[in-house]
């Protein structure tokens, strides 16, 4: 069987459209064949990442946070540090990455997304 690559342009769009309509093909909802316990032959490549609209407010009001499991160990960052440090794929990653559901077929999902700005 071969892989079906599906592309996403992020030019103009906001940063959930572009991530919800990655995460369902990346879960393959958008197959014929769709089965909950197996992942989709499905490449998704989203491209013009750093052309993705967002609104100055909105680098400054969301936050990004992880938390390591020790104590004082919550790092909060708002969207714009994010983007100035790792840059906008990150953003898209993360997005996509919380939208798909936590289970063994997680990591063999998100190799399947390509990002490029």
């Amino acid at each position: 069987m071969t892989t079906m690559i599906y592309k996403i342009d992020a030019k103009g769009k906001s940063i959930g459209r572009v991530s919800t309509e990655a995460a369902s093909v990346l879960m393959g909802k958008t197959t014929p064949a769709f089965q909950k316990n197996t992942a989709a032959d499905v490449e998704v490549l989203v491209e013009n990442a750093s052309k993705v609209l967002i609104a100055p407010s909105k680098q400054k009001q969301i936050q990004s946070k992880s938390f390591s499991g020790y104590p004082s160990g919550l790092k909060e960052r708002t969207l714009a540090q994010m983007i100035e440090k790792k840059g906008y794929g990150e953003v898209f990653v993360h997005a996509i990455s919380r939208m798909i559901p936590r289970n063994r077929l997680h990591k063999v999902r998100m190799k399947n997304l390509k990002i490029t700005e």
